[in-house]
């Protein structure tokens, strides 16, 4: 008579049992769910907490900002050794569009000796500088590449022959000397190319010289080592001309963007490096003219 009634309250038990169960398990299945949300929102907020790849980078800013007069970086010593016979001491100044940016000066010099011949020679110095840029690099980079191309184009000269390249040490940040002999109207010069890196400047010095009307040829490591004063005079006379002015990066050695002077860096290289034993030719023909 009792196995009935125990029965019944078990089964009144059980059934009591499962809606606790139900609402256990439903909760446990909202606690999940919102697990995942959470997840979701923190891993979209860190998704767009996160900085933008496309976003430029700034560059050091260039050491230098201005280049001096190209016709005023050589003393008048250097110049009565190099072009003892200029006819215009005070050199003609090339055409720039931007002189801070760049800059041009040459002489050339005839020591006619009448029938025991003539000594010719042509000296010319070119100045660049260099911007920082973002999409270009710093200015310290970009003088590096137009260090290269200028060096590059003295060796590929047309016509150059017996070229040889050598480095020069303890000159700027870079020195290169680019000799090689060159006929032109019959008349053989011997030119120097001296290449100088100075942070984001570049110094170019051109110098050539040739015996005429049967005088004797001039030494090439002579007119090197007269090519290589005048590099190191121009170089430090880009530094001293920024010293004053406060070029530079900032005190704090922050970094800072800047735009380029000039934007094109093969245009600006062509610009500066054109070879000067044309030019040497055509100011040999004028003076036999």
């Amino acid at each position: 008579m009792h196995r009935p009634a125990q029965r019944l309250t078990r089964i009144l038990t059980c059934a009591a049992a499962v809606p606790v169960i139900l609402v256990a398990s439903g909760c446990s299945s909202d606690s999940d769910s919102g697990s995942d949300g959470a997840k979701k929102d923190s891993g979209s907020k860190a998704s767009a907490s996160a900085p933008g790849k496309d976003k430029a980078a700034s560059v050091e800013k260039a050491a230098f900002s201005k280049l001096p007069e190209p016709c005023e970086v050589l003393s008048k010593k250097t110049l009565e050794d190099l072009v003892p016979k200029a006819k215009d001491k005070s050199g003609k100044a090339g055409t720039s569009d931007d002189t801070s940016a760049r800059g041009t000066c040459s002489w050339d010099s005839l020591d006619n000796n009448g029938v025991d011949g003539s000594q010719f020679r042509w000296l010319r110095v070119s100045l660049m500088r260099f911007d920082s840029d973002a999409s270009l690099g710093s200015g310290a980079k970009r003088a590096q590449n137009n260090f290269a191309k200028q060096v590059a184009d003295a060796q590929a000269t047309e016509g150059a022959k017996s070229v040889k390249t050598e480095p020069v040490p303890g000159m700027g940040d870079q020195t290169t000397v680019v000799h090689y002999d060159l006929k032109k109207d019959k008349e053989n010069f011997k030119q120097q190319t001296v290449v100088t890196r100075v942070e984001n400047a570049v110094v170019t010095i051109d110098y050539n010289g040739a015996g005429l009307a049967g005088d004797k040829a001039p030494s090439s490591k002579d007119l090197s080592k007269a090519a290589e004063k005048a590099a190191k005079e121009a170089s430090e006379a880009v530094v001293s001309a920024n010293k004053a002015g406060g070029a530079g990066g900032t005190d704090d050695g922050s970094k800072s963007k800047e735009s380029s002077a000039p934007k094109d860096d093969s245009k600006d290289g062509s610009k500066a490096s054109k070879p000067s034993s044309k030019q040497s030719s055509k100011s040999s023909s004028k003076t036999k003219s």
